[in-house]
């Protein structure tokens, strides 16, 4: 491994996440870099875990969303294993997945019909019970070294920084769309029904309350009327 050579394409890496133009197009060059870049890694992909339930954010083939079906199917698996983790490395390294695997008695031998052959994943972010992973597959038992095992951890240290970044991003512009939709809604009961500004919150929030929908998408409901009307 050229580590010099190495640091320039995360260097370059970098800049290209910070040049996406969405959460999800920021999950996809990670994955894409993962296999341009990783030794020995044919596949990858990104496994979210929210609330129990398995949801795969990006993946560079059908491999890859089997695999985490799977584990989100029979709640076990190397990404489980990682997250639950308290203390020590938020990593895992799978040598030869084609020998049992007693810590996953289920998983395992669905992999292996799979054709993953070693595997290896780095946790990107924890909160509550949910979790990111970065996962990298490979058809053939021993494919990933220490030397990938490294060189893994540094493109997902970048990659988690990217998705937080990107995370971020997005929910502040929806942050700031919600409140543009209110404003905008607040407007047209203040025209249609003389309401001061502060009135016309309280109709949307006694109307949100009584028939049990969020602020926001009642205040959308109004703003669509209101162009159908015009």
């Amino acid at each position: 491994m050229d580590w010099r050579e190495f640091a320039e394409q995360m260097a370059q890496l970098a800049r290209r996440l910070l040049a996406q133009d969405s959460t999800q197009e920021t999950l996809d060059e990670i994955v894409r870099a993962a296999v341009e870049l990783i030794d020995g890694c044919e596949a990858s992909g990104i496994l979210a875990v929210r609330k129990g339930r398995a949801v795969t954010l990006a993946a560079s083939g059908d491999l890859v969303v089997e695999s985490d079906r799977l584990q989100g199917e029979v709640g076990e698996g190397p990404c489980f294993d990682a997250a639950r983790r308290v203390d020590g490395d938020r990593l895992f390294r799978i040598a030869d997945l084609t020998r049992p695997q007693p810590a996953w008695p289920r998983y395992a031998p669905a992999a292996r019909d799979l054709g993953i052959g070693s595997m290896m994943g780095f946790l990107l972010y924890t909160q509550d019970q949910d979790f990111g992973a970065l996962n990298l597959y490979s058809s053939r038992p021993g494919s990933f070294t220490k030397d990938s095992e490294t060189a893994g951890w540094l493109l997902a240290s970048h990659a988690a920084v990217a998705v937080a970044g990107a995370r971020t991003v997005d929910q502040l512009e929806h942050a700031l769309d919600t409140r543009h939709a209110i404003g905008e809604a607040m407007g047209i009961l203040r025209e249609r029904h003389g309401l001061s500004e502060e009135d016309a919150f309280a109709v949307l929030r006694r109307i949100s309350q009584h028939h049990n929908i969020k602020i926001r998408d009642l205040a959308q409901t109004i703003r669509t009327d209101a162009s159908k009307e015009a």
